[in-house]
């Protein structure tokens, strides 16, 4: 029988102000400390893996390496006993009586000294993370015995004041046993089924068994660390809906594997579907982050930028630092460079999709398409690279094809064209009949359809591409010449005067909404058409105003009449013969506001309800 003569030792001043900041701050879900206790039985079992590489006597050497938990309801107890290295009396106090001091932290201070070995699956053997444990305990007894078989059983007894206890014990096994009298707001933790969910959460992955009873609750194989030419896309994909709770298979995954300059795994996922829908297990974005096999965060998101926030995926680090909570990391270097590489690995397997597979690579742009512009918006550095990712829909788009890439785009341009051509619009139907595209049908240009929101952004940092510089198709700066319809039935152009009638009448009823009303040389179907005077505010970016209602006036611009066309033809005769009719003005009202509408910078469209009723009203009117 051991002696039972207890030793009472005070914590370090700082400790009570410390469980005090743990217990409350900087640990925020009190199952966390299962996750710590089990991390720390791992590092000792990794540390007994070290010393039976280089010594024969190691106490119960035939013992199976592992972490056994056990509930007990009938005294609200919960046990957690791992075989790994132990601890004897002294380290008990060093390693739990001093939170400056780690076990871990001394363990890798000596492989450094020796310089002989490899660096170890170690994280902070009992240092913070181990008083979490009073998040849900009213008292904690460690026993444990060290791997030496000189060496005898200790027990450490604390409640979480001002003092500890240490004693002698009879334990005869290698080994931690740590045993938590549990607060009676926290008998969640003895249902075998929410300890097997805090398991399959945070330490699937674990390199020992974890075993609940008598079942083993975790994979031990972390999937990311298999060879990526072992693992079969079922098993991929089980992970990945595992990992989400999606129901579909990934569209791709990405398996990665690098030793320089940082050793990390990784394995990533693109959803099928960006939308994945209430019952995903993901409510925020960020890659979960492993620090050897140790799950840290669930929301990573200093690895990769915003604009691949769609990812979901895993990265599990032999060099990350960490501090003090285990729940956050330092940005740092490290961080860095592994962001960097997973971001190149990403780039580089959606660029090889586009070139190899476009019908897989079309599904991700339809998906996710918005986020590759998003990311020319927002990050610059990545906007070249980005360019050869993007489609549009455009003036030549067909079934087949229905995106456009830049480089198919300029191999298709004419001998005579210098520019890529683009236009605005909130759809693509709206950008198929807008009246700027006239001229460009005629010399048969084809034009790219930009038609989302964030396209007016995009523009910002992609003014050229392949060395041909973007240009909207109602820039008032673009000098085309007329071109002469084929058409022999097409109508003359207006003479000089009577134009000069219809322009004035333009300018009269339209007054101060429009910079200036003059001749078009670039429409051919089309009536009118609105277009940016030079300095003026792009209309890319008065879309978005308008579409974000920040104070979004409509803008002046130059109003350009076609001499061409029916319509300004019939204007002409009406202010020849019957100057005051009422449907002039009302029909030059109605023209102006289409150009607003299918320039997509109309405030309030259903306003015009009221005078197209009016126009049909007077069209209809029989002769008296």
């Amino acid at each position: 029988m051991a002696d039972t003569s207890s030793e009472t030792y005070s914590f370090q001043a700082e400790i009570q102000q410390l469980l005090n900041i743990l217990v409350h701050s900087l640990y925020t879900n009190r199952e966390i400390f299962l996750r710590e206790l089990i991390s720390n039985a791992s590092d000792a079992l990794h540390r007994l893996q070290f010393e039976m590489l280089t010594r024969s006597d190691v106490l119960d050497a035939d013992v199976e390496l592992g972490v056994h938990i056990h509930a007990d309801k009938d005294t609200g107890t919960l046990t957690i006993t791992d075989t790994g290295i132990g601890m004897n009396r002294d380290e008990l106090i060093q390693n739990l009586g001093t939170i400056a001091q780690s076990g871990a932290a001394s363990f890798l201070q000596r492989l450094q000294e020796t310089q002989d070995v490899p660096a170890l699956d170690v994280i902070g053997q009992f240092g913070v993370g181990f008083y979490s444990v009073f998040m849900v305990a009213d008292k904690v007894t460690v026993t444990s015995r060290s791997f030496r078989p000189d060496d005898e059983g200790w027990a450490w007894m604390s409640d979480g004041s001002s003092t500890y206890h240490i004693q002698p014990d009879d334990k005869t096994t290698r080994g931690t046993t740590i045993t938590i009298s549990l607060k009676e707001d926290a008998h969640e933790f003895l249902e075998p089924y929410r300890l097997r969910q805090i398991v399959k959460k945070h330490s699937d992955f674990i390199a020992f068994p974890i075993t609940i009873g008598d079942e083993v609750a975790n994979q031990q194989t972390a999937i990311w660390r298999r060879p990526a030419r072992d693992v079969p896309d079922d098993d991929y994909n089980a992970f990945y809906k595992q990992l989400t709770l999606d129901f579909h298979d990934p569209l791709l995954h990405l398996h990665i594997a690098s030793d320089a300059p940082v050793q990390f795994y990784s394995v990533l996922f693109i959803p099928e579907k960006a939308d994945r829908g209430i019952l995903s297990l993901r409510t925020d974005h960020g890659l979960k982050l492993y620090a050897r096999k140790v799950l840290i965060q669930d929301y990573n998101k200093d690895f990769l930028p915003n604009y691949l926030r769609f990812m979901d995926g895993v990265v599990d680090s032999e060099d990350l630092p960490l501090n003090v909570a285990r729940e956050s990391i330092q940005t740092t270097r490290t961080i860095k460079r592994i962001g960097m590489s997973i971001k190149g690995k990403i780039l580089g397997e959606l660029e090889r999709l586009a070139n190899d597979e476009p019908d897989r690579y079309l599904a991700f742009w339809q998906e996710f398409g918005v986020f590759v512009k998003e990311g020319i918006a927002t990050e610059a550095g990545d906007a070249e690279r980005l360019s050869h990712l993007l489609r549009f829909h455009s003036s030549l788009s067909d079934g087949e094809t229905p995106t456009v890439a830049l480089n198919d785009y300029v191999s298709r341009m004419k001998d005579d064209q210098e520019h890529i051509y683009y236009v605005l619009a909130d759809n693509v139907r709206s950008a198929a009949h807008s009246p700027h595209l006239d001229t460009f049908h005629a010399r048969d240009y084809e034009v790219l359809y930009l038609t989302d929101t964030v396209d007016s952004f995009l523009l910002m940092n992609l003014s050229e591409y392949d060395n041909k510089p973007l240009r909207n198709v109602d820039d008032a700066g673009l000098e085309l010449p007329d071109i002469e319809p084929g058409d022999e039935s097409a109508a003359p152009r207006l003479e000089e005067e009577p134009f000069e009638a219809v322009r004035r009448r333009f300018a009269d009823v339209l007054g101060e909404r429009v910079t200036g009303v003059r001749e078009s040389h670039m429409l051919t179907e089309n009536p009118v058409r609105l277009v940016t005077p030079e300095g003026q505010l792009d209309r890319n970016v008065q879309r978005v105003y308008r579409m974000l209602d920040q104070d979004f006036e409509v803008p002046k611009k130059n109003l350009e009449l076609n001499r061409r066309h029916p319509l300004i033809h019939n204007l002409s005769v009406l202010l020849q013969t019957d100057a005051e009719a009422e449907i002039i003005d009302q029909t030059i009202e109605q023209l102006y506001e289409n150009a607003l509408l299918v320039d997509g910078i109309h405030p309030n469209p259903a306003a015009m309800v009221a005078r197209i009723h009016k126009l049909m009203e007077l069209a209809t009117r029989r002769s008296e």
